[in-house]
């Protein structure tokens, strides 16, 4: 099986999932939801009635993504840790494609499915749950990854694209 890879520098965190598959899904499911914060929850209702018409959309981006670094610090200083799972491997991920990923070192065992915590390198930087199956070693394919999670990771797998393309043709030049 041919899966084209690109090099990208992700770490995650996984464990298998036999035996704990309700944790690891609520955990996904609360990872997903995490853009339900209360500030969210106030600008999709100040934008439902029309109250950031005269907003810079940036800016009001810009904002918000503000007053949440505030909020994490506050909880950082109130030592409020997120709730989560315990997962066995953290590991360097070597590459990724759309649907699979590669690791840097080979921890997986064929065929068994495994539950982790991406943590994904864009703007706001947050953790992406995902569940994947191992086809070999390092290589892995993902099978459950929410739809908004799935666009950042395409769009972040193009990205990676663009920057080894430049630095071939730099190389070359």
């Amino acid at each position: 099986m041919s899966v084209r890879l690109v090099k990208a520098p992700i770490d995650i965190a996984f464990s298998e999932v036999q035996g704990d598959e309700e944790a690891y899904l609520r955990e996904y499911q609360q990872l997903s939801e995490s853009d339900e914060d209360p500030i969210n929850q106030w600008l999709k209702l100040a934008r439902a009635k029309g109250d950031t018409s005269d907003t810079d959309p940036v800016l009001l981006n810009l904002m918000v993504e503000l007053y949440r670094k505030v909020d994490n610090l506050e909880k950082f200083l109130k030592n409020e840790e997120p709730k989560r799972v315990s997962l066995s491997h953290e590991v360097d991920i070597d590459s990724i494609g759309f649907e699979h990923f590669k690791l840097s070192q080979d921890i997986l065992k064929e065929g068994v499915e495994y539950y982790g915590r991406v943590a994904m390198p864009v703007h706001p930087k947050r953790d992406v749950g995902i569940f994947f199956t191992a086809l070999d070693g390092s290589l892995a394919k993902i099978t459950k990854m929410h739809e908004r999670d799935e666009r950042e990771w395409s769009a972040y797998l193009t990205a990676r694209e663009r920057v080894l393309i430049r630095e071939a043709k730099e190389g070359r030049e």
